[in-house]
């Protein structure tokens, strides 16, 4: 068996625990690369490629967003979602420190702490969606409703209408 064992991330062990499907994918990259290269280089579909997005509400708390990798958030509909009066996203400096992950690698599937999160109400259509699995250079693929399951996340509409 010279078959490699692949490495595990938190986010693929938490989803193992849970009993909960996906697929690992993983991509060369020496950095950071944005969801669209990193769907480009899977030859993804952007409509199924989810990006992590955290935000810090009106009274400190954190929260977390994701959504389609084309998509910008709503500010005023994530705050709405959360139950605050305003979110503002939190430098790029404070995600390790908050969450665990760094930019590129960032999940809602273990973080340092179970934050309210909010997925996209456009992934409910979805039967399945790709979000990062937890290091850069890796995605996993599973059903929405799953992903809700491992965060204990809700659906809502969250993102800017372009029209």
């Amino acid at each position: 068996m010279s078959k490699q064992k692949e490495v595990k991330t938190n986010a693929m062990r938490i989803l193992d625990k849970l009993k909960i499907q996906y697929d690992h994918q993983s991509y060369e990259s020496d950095g950071f690369i944005d969801g669209l290269e990193t769907a480009d280089q899977l030859d993804l579909p952007h409509e199924l490629v989810y990006k992590t997005l955290v935000a810090v509400g009106k009274s400190e708390e954190y929260f977390v967003f994701v959504i389609p990798i084309a998509e910008e958030l709503d500010m005023k509909k994530a705050a709405r979602s959360v139950d605050e009066k305003s979110v503002a996203m939190i430098h790029v400096k404070d995600l390790n420190r908050i969450t665990g992950y760094v930019r590129g690698g960032c999940t809602s599937i273990g973080m340092k702490k179970q934050y309210k999160t909010i997925i996209s109400d456009t992934a409910k259509i979805l039967d399945e969606i790709y979000v990062s699995g937890g290091r850069i250079g890796s995605q996993l693929k599973l059903s929405p409703d799953d992903l809700c399951k491992a965060v204990n996340a809700g659906y809502c509409d969250i993102i800017m209408n372009h029209s």
